[in-house]
């Protein structure tokens, strides 16, 4: 007989969405038994009904006719022949009226025993075990509803202990029950055909047994036949003996290898290793949902990786949905309403951010892990697990030129061999630099006192003591953030140029040159590599405004400014050569570009690196072209300033000339032997006084000073005063 399909009870534990959808279809296909063995059950029941009723009216009309002599009818006479033959047909149809009884017993045993023994004990069974399986489930689910809402705080061991040893029960509960209830149902497609076969088997023989006595020729030819159907019935159930004994070795064998794995924290978390080199991964994971402005609900949902999306799969469900692409995504561990092992993944273009909670510490390290290597593209190789191994041995080796925390720290203390035993760090790795950085050395980059910053720290956190004792004297109120009342708000407003871009900061470190272009790559990667060793995966999202004359970072929430950059500090800016969501710029300290060391900012944006570089040196041509154009207006006003003060001059000189002459007029007049009478009879006098008092400017006073020399000219008395 053809191969029978199995459900895989191996695949009981994990319970997966493909599993349910498999004994959904098992499911169906015992409703569809019953319903088919109900009606078959009703149409064997009339023919059982009818044999039996065809058993009594064949006695009731042997009954009948062998009363026949005893009837008295009006016109009838005696007729011996009539009342003989209808004794024989008594006789005979006696005879068939207990072969029909005969028939109708053994129908009762061959035919509606074993359907009825399928019907009420087997599909009952059944049906039984998929409520009791029902409710394990839904006692399951609530049971890891309960755990996956225990806090992070140790405050209630007991309570905790209790939660972990009901998942621990329901769980095994569930499974056992699962594993029974497969069991059922792989028996039932053997049992279905027995219950099928052995029915018809039994009508058959009671046919042929109720004919034999007419028909011997065709009672060998359906004896024939139904010597081959019991031989395969005989097969059948045999084979399903042997099943039977080999599912139940399963059951003891998973029992005992899976009671370990129902607990849902891991056993001992110092030795389970979290392996970073997946992939792929599947399993069940709590789904952060929005239902209000502020409130949000937890879901248990099956999630899977499928190329490079995730997918979540209901129970029931045939196929998964797509829950958010996962190349160039950015995933980390965050801490959300409370719950443990919560993980946020963010889209490239930063618009969808999923929060996920996983069940213990190292599945949720796994699926960091695995969105990682995902995200970077390694599922497309053809070894794609080997790719992901080499990839993070390669992370964890990246930061092996550059000193450890320890290090740093250790290095930052006053001792004379922090430099030598840097550069002794450095030249013991056998790595070939490349060819920017065979010139200039690691030290020559990066400076080996300053460690990483990998949280942003405001540059005017110091400032702040002193601005808010100045406030205090004046009565003025300080602004906590920083932030000054001055005109500068107002100077990037009437800026040209506005660009707001949503990065996350990942460090921050002081380098030792700033004109070099490799400082900014040798950053990312010492940076980068430090945050895979320490398993560092927070950032602090902003949103970087670029202006004409400033870069600032903006709080989005609070829309208060974190950091700002003068852009005439902005030494250099640049991308990730492989990684463009990468960049990065160098700054020059407060104390000016005197100083050799600077600052260098590692940022991650939402796949815009090139174009933040972009803005950022269009922001600086601006600049540059608007202080050019600054300076020639003031060059022009002071140009015009000076033709003007020339021209005044020129206009002075004039008039003190023309004066002059006036002047010179005038004492070549009074200069002369007499002068006209006045018309009163008196003589006019030109004193030096008179003119003195002229328009003629300081000049014009000291060229008639050397007249004051000659007398003045007397003017006689008039002759009525003598």
């Amino acid at each position: 007989m053809p191969g029978i399909e199995k459900l895989p009870i191996e695949e009981t534990l994990e319970d997966s969405p493909q599993t349910r959808s498999l004994l959904g279809v098992f499911e169906e296909d015992t409703a569809a038994i019953s319903n088919y063995c109900t009606q078959l059950y009703q149409a064997m029941q009339r023919i059982y009904d009818a044999q039996n009723e065809l058993s009594a009216a064949t006695h009731l009309t042997s009954r009948l006719l062998k009363e026949y002599d005893k009837q008295r009818f009006p016109l009838g006479g005696d007729d011996e022949v009539m009342s003989s033959t209808l004794q024989q047909f008594a006789k005979v149809i006696d005879e068939l009226s207990s072969c029909h009884a005969v028939l109708s017993t053994q129908l009762a045993d061959a035919m509606m025993f074993p359907i009825t023994q399928f019907k009420e004990r087997d599909l009952k069974e059944i049906l039984t075990l998929k409520e009791v399986f029902q409710i394990a489930s839904d006692d399951h689910d609530t049971a890891i509803n309960r755990y996956s809402r225990l806090s992070k705080k140790r405050d209630n061991d007991k309570l905790r202990a209790e939660v972990v040893e009901d998942v621990y029960t329901s769980r095994k509960k569930q499974h056992q029950t699962m594993m029974h209830y497969f069991c059922s149902l792989n028996m039932l497609q053997y049992k279905k055909k027995t219950a099928l076969l052995e029915p018809l088997l039994g009508y058959m023989q009671a046919q042929i047994s109720f004919f034999k006595l007419g028909s011997e020729n065709l009672t060998q030819q359906w004896e024939d036949f139904l010597g081959t159907i019991g031989t395969s019935v005989q097969n059948v159930r045999r084979e399903m003996e042997e099943e039977v004994g080999q599912m139940q070795q399963t059951i003891q064998q998973m029992e005992r290898s899976c009671d370990p794995l129902y607990a849902p924290c891991d056993p001992d978390p110092a030795y389970s290793t979290v392996c970073r080199s997946l992939t792929r991964k599947q399993g069940y994971l709590h789904i952060r949902n929005k239902t209000g402005l502020v409130s949000s609900s937890w879901e248990r949902q099956y999630f899977f990786t499928q190329g490079g999306n995730l997918m979540h799969q209901g129970r029931g469900e045939v196929a998964g949905g797509l829950v958010t692409d996962l190349d160039n995504c950015s995933v980390m561990a965050v801490d959300c309403d409370d719950r443990r092992f919560c993980f946020q993944v963010t889209s490239f273009d930063g618009k969808k951010v999923v929060t996920l909670q996983a069940e213990s510490r190292k599945d949720c390290e796994e699926w960091i892990a695995t969105i990682n290597n995902i995200s970077k593209r390694i599922y497309l190789s053809e070894n794609a697990e080997e790719l992901a191994a080499r990839v993070n041995q390669s992370a964890l080796e990246a930061v092996t030129p550059s000193p450890s925390f320890q290090q740093r720290h250790e290095s930052m203390r006053p001792s004379s061999k922090g430099r030598s035993g840097r550069a002794s760090s450095i030249s013991s790795v056998g790595s070939e630099p490349s060819p920017a950085l065979s010139v200039l050395s690691l030290d020559a980059l990066v400076a080996p006192e300053t460690p990483i910053q990998f949280d942003i720290i405001s540059p005017v956190s110091e400032e702040n003591l002193g601005q808010s004792k100045t406030a205090a004297q004046s009565g003025r109120r300080s602004n906590p953030f920083g932030e000054s009342g001055d005109s500068t708000s107002e100077d990037s407003e009437d800026s040209i140029l506005h660009q707001l871009f949503i990065v996350r900061f990942l460090g921050s470190m002081e380098v030792r040159t700033a004109e070099s272009v490799d400082v900014i790559s040798e950053t990312m990667r010492q940076i980068l590599a430090a945050r895979a060793i320490h398993n560092i995966f927070r950032m602090t999202e902003s949103h970087l405004l670029v202006t004409c004359d400033c870069l600032k970072l903006i709080d989005p929430q609070t829309q208060v400014t974190r950091l700002r950059f003068p852009l005439s500090s902005v030494v250099q800016c640049s991308s990730h050569q492989d990684n463009k969501r990468l960049f990065g710029f160098v700054l020059h300290p407060a104390g000016g570009r005197g100083d050799s060391r600077a600052v260098c900012y590692i940022f991650e944006s939402n796949n815009d690196g090139e174009k933040i570089c972009d803005s950022i040196g269009l922001a600086k041509q601006i600049a540059f072209h608007s202080e050019m154009d600054r300076k020639a207006v003031e060059k022009r006003k002071e140009q015009d300033k000076a033709k003007e003060k020339q021209q005044e001059e020129l206009s002075k000189q004039r008039q003190i000339e023309k004066d002059l002459e006036e002047q010179s007029r005038l004492i070549a007049a009074s200069s002369r032997p007499g002068n006209p009478p006045a018309p009163d009879g008196q003589f006019l006098v030109l004193s030096n006084s008179q003119s003195e008092d002229s328009d003629a400017g300081e000049e014009g006073k000291k060229q008639v000073s050397h007249n004051q020399m000659s007398p003045d000219v007397v003017i006689p008395p008039v002759r009525g005063d003598q």
